[in-house]
């Protein structure tokens, strides 16, 4: 079943990079435009950390959609204007597997957990985890 998730996220990421993007410009579209966050939360899970980030409607819509890497930077920014301290490597690496993939692997979830103890990573191996490399995913 991992193989099967990993091959599916794999393909996705692929037609995702060779689509242009059809995204209205975020001025022209106020569903689809920014604000992409709306907050985030730093939570223990044990002793490791996971910062919690909340996507707005417009962020799930437009994360949903192969060919809005531009929109994912911009929703970074956002990560990191609200947590400054999110910049951390690999944070941003996860963030943006979760904006390609998980409103399309999972979609509705209430957040994107990002966690600083998890390891740098190739993109390929990234997606094959489901964006939880070096181990599995929270239970909360």
């Amino acid at each position: 079943m991992p193989r099967l998730i990993a091959a599916s996220l794999l393909a996705v990421a692929v037609a995702a990079a060779l689509t242009p993007v059809t995204t209205p410009a975020a001025s022209a579209d106020p569903v689809t435009g920014p604000p992409f966050i709306v907050h985030t939360e730093w939570v223990k899970w044990g002793d490791l950390s996971s910062l919690r980030v909340y996507p707005t409607y417009a962020g799930r819509v437009v994360a949903g959609q192969p060919g809005t890497i531009a929109q994912g930077d911009e929703a970074w920014t956002e990560v990191l204007a609200i947590s400054p301290d999110a910049d951390i490597p690999g944070m941003r690496e996860q963030f943006m597997c979760h904006w390609q993939f998980a409103e399309i692997a999972d979609p509705g979830k209430s957040s994107w957990n990002l966690e600083p103890w998890r390891p740098e990573v190739d993109d390929a191996t990234m997606f094959s985890t489901g964006c939880n490399p070096g181990g599995t995913e929270e239970p909360f």
